[in-house]
């Protein structure tokens, strides 16, 4: 179970959530893409599902593949689990793993869990839930110094980071894989270079842009086998 984190919002990791999860369904693998972010959920309505049922559901005993829904284009097969909609279940310890994502693990080939920004307590509950994390950032300065309080924040919840993930460049920052303390594994480029590109950015769809598609592919042999 694979945790995509990262410091901010906006900085790729729900579009990096799908379109890994997308990469993985290419290869013929069954994927399960869970959206930890209860405050701010959109990895359904990037993957084209209904909101509801969600999370919740798992939490009250419902299977997560017969909760989850399959998404469509421009991820087919990518089978995704929406945020729960109701407040957070009281746990019986503080160092416990929220009973949704514990009900989640080994249910598919892979899971990965798009996780909330930030440091608080629904940000902690993926990041301790899952078997390592991927660090999501831009270029920004602000952005990656977030991201580097997010990796330290996971090894101290004991949960390994696999690596760091740049979106929207074309070229990691120099010293990134120092500031975070773990490999740059993928560099995702804004799409919009080629007339392909842009025709799927004027339709809102970037994860149909082949040169993304390529580079989470890239990603995906990066993470092999020790993390997916």
């Amino acid at each position: 179970m694979l945790a995509v984190a990262g410091g901010k919002g906006g900085a790729g990791k729900t579009t990096t959530t799908l379109a890994l999860a997308g990469a993985l369904v290419r290869q013929r693998r069954t994927v399960v893409a869970v959206d930890a972010d209860r405050e701010m959920p959109d990895l359904h309505a990037m993957a084209g599902v209904s909101r509801d049922p969600g999370l919740d559901a798992v939490a009250a005993g419902w299977s997560p593949r017969m909760v989850a829904a399959t998404a469509d284009t421009p991820t087919p097969g990518v089978e995704v689990l929406p945020a729960a909609s109701g407040p957070p279940a009281v746990e019986n310890s503080r160092s416990a793993v929220p009973r949704p994502l514990a009900r989640v693990r080994g249910c598919a080939d892979a899971v990965l869990l798009d996780c909330p920004a930030g440091a608080g307590p629904d940000a902690v509950a993926p990041l301790r839930a899952a078997d390592a994390a991927l660090v999501v950032t831009t270029t920004d300065p602000a952005c990656l110094r977030d991201a580097s309080k997010t990796a330290a924040m996971a090894r101290e919840l004991d949960t390994p980071v696999a690596g760091a993930v740049v979106s929207r460049a074309d070229d990691p920052p120099e010293g990134v894989d120092r500031l975070f303390d773990c490999p740059v594994v993928g560099v995702v480029p804004d799409a919009g270079i080629d007339s392909n590109d842009a025709e799927v950015l004027r339709g809102g769809k970037p994860l149909a842009s082949d040169r993304i598609r390529a580079a989470y592919d890239s990603l995906v042999s990066e993470l092999q086998p020790k993390y997916l």
